[in-house]
């Protein structure tokens, strides 16, 4: 190993990849990370505006059947982590990075022919592909930002990330909105209804090609990004460990020898299905109370902005103030306070309760990825791929919600997330020492 790759952290402990480089190197690090994060914060919040625009574009009968659009999307994360895995151990970090931004473009430009034909299996695979390139993407990212600093600082690092990833999401909901979502009244089932058949397709034609534009750039951002990463200054690390140096993982030779693993992998599950409920299916509840969608359309971004203000509550504090666990038990209580909020209160108010969701979540992706995958040493990228496997919960969970309010009602559909919120609690207080030998 030559003296210039040690330099960019080619590291025997994971934990300690920070000590190789220079404050400068570091801040280069996080600011390219960063960037990625807004990117791919940009392209996943968006779905909340595509789920009602496909829902009239492509004539979907159902709230069941347009939920498919955080499905397809989020589904590429279980089928595809443990690949993703793979290819890093193969090509690194850096390089599964780039690649990860080329398929997201193709998945992108998929768009153009889906929205010229309103193909809505030809959307869903669209979405399952840049879902794809998402996985790839923070396979890498996630553990990327967790093992370059202090495990113990390691939320605070993640913060920072969730401020870029939500901040572009805030902007994506409000640029989608207005290309979408605007002037709405026109696509109200009642006067498609009264068209005839050939009128209606053209006034569909014209919503669907909305999104032409938006995607093509989208399609060429991605790929300039892609080859900006591929030949940028980020080092590669390496988390193949010291076993020797490390008591821990001495004689442990699978990763089924680390049960915290699997119960993060659950925790990621139940988080990232309410994070979906909460910023997804907002504009749809909105909707459904009978606020008009020109106000409706705002209601992610409001989310995104509760969860904003909880990242930066987590950049200044943690570790100084208290410790990513005690951070994790915090937002665990405050989700079973504002999901009876949501159960309970009416109209805005149980709007408002929703959006405030957005505080609850915001440090528990944080909090329970460095603590899942922490010990890990050579293990890292397969913990790694397992927690993202756990990204599913928002595949899977916002469709029980929509078959469950179909029995129950929209607003009490959110009595899911109730069971949720406890087991991340539980996690929070012993579920991350579980297996454990010692907890840094």
């Amino acid at each position: 190993m030559s003296g210039k790759n040690r330099t960019l952290g080619e590291l025997k402990n994971p934990n300690m990849a920070h000590a190789q480089q220079s404050p400068a190197q570091y801040r280069m690090s996080i600011t390219i990370i960063g960037i990625l994060f807004f990117i791919f914060g940009f392209v996943t919040w968006v779905n909340g505006t595509l789920i009602p625009y496909l829902k009239i574009a492509c004539e979907l009968k159902t709230e069941l059947e347009s939920f498919l659009v955080v499905t397809a999307f989020l589904i590429a994360y279980t089928v595809m982590a443990i690949p993703s895995s793979i290819v890093l151990d193969k090509i690194g970090y850096k390089k599964g990075m780039s690649v990860g931004l080329f398929i997201m473009a193709i998945g992108a430009a998929l768009f153009i022919p889906a929205a010229q034909t309103r193909n809505f299996d030809l959307f869903l695979t669209g979405l399952f592909i840049i879902g794809t390139g998402l996985a790839l993407l923070q396979t890498a990212s996630n553990p990327y930002v967790s093992v370059i600093g202090p495990m113990e600082s390691a939320a605070s690092r993640i913060s920072i990330m969730g401020v870029c990833n939500k901040g572009a999401g805030i902007i994506a909901g409000l640029i989608f909105g207005a290309i979408a979502l605007s002037n709405m009244g026109e696509y109200e089932p009642e006067v498609l209804a009264a068209l005839d058949e050939a009128t209606r397709a053209s006034k569909l034609d014209a919503l669907a090609a909305r999104v032409i534009t938006p995607y093509m750039i989208i399609t060429a951002v991605l790929v300039l990004l892609g080859i900006a990463t591929l030949f940028s200054p980020l080092p590669e690390i390496s988390d193949s460990g010291d076993e020797a140096a490390n008591s821990e993982n001495s004689g442990k030779t699978s990763i089924f020898q680390f049960p915290h693993v699997f119960l993060g992998m659950l925790a990621i599950f139940c988080y990232v299905g309410v994070e979906v409920m909460a910023g997804d299916t907002i504009i749809s509840y909105g909707k459904s109370l009978d606020i008009d969608l020109s106000v409706a359309r705002y209601f992610t971004s409001a989310t995104l902005t509760c969860m904003v203000v909880g990242y930066l509550v987590g950049i200044f504090a943690i570790p100084k103030f208290f410790s990513q666990q005690t951070a994790l038990r915090a937002c665990s209580i405050i989700g079973l306070v504002f999901t009876a909020g949501v159960v309970f209160l009416p109209g805005y108010y149980s709007v408002a309760s929703l959006a405030l969701l957005g505080i609850a979540n915001s440090l528990m992706w944080p909090a329970i990825f460095p603590l899942g995958i922490d010990g890990l040493g050579k293990f890292t990228k397969t913990g790694s791929a397992l927690l993202i496997m756990g990204i599913a919960g928002g595949a899977i969970l916002p469709l029980v919600y929509g078959k469950f309010a179909e029995y129950v009602g929209s607003q009490s559909g959110y009595w899911l997330m109730l069971p949720c919120y406890l087991y991340i609690l539980y996690f929070a207080i012993s579920g991350h020492k579980v297996g454990r030998k010692s907890i840094a």
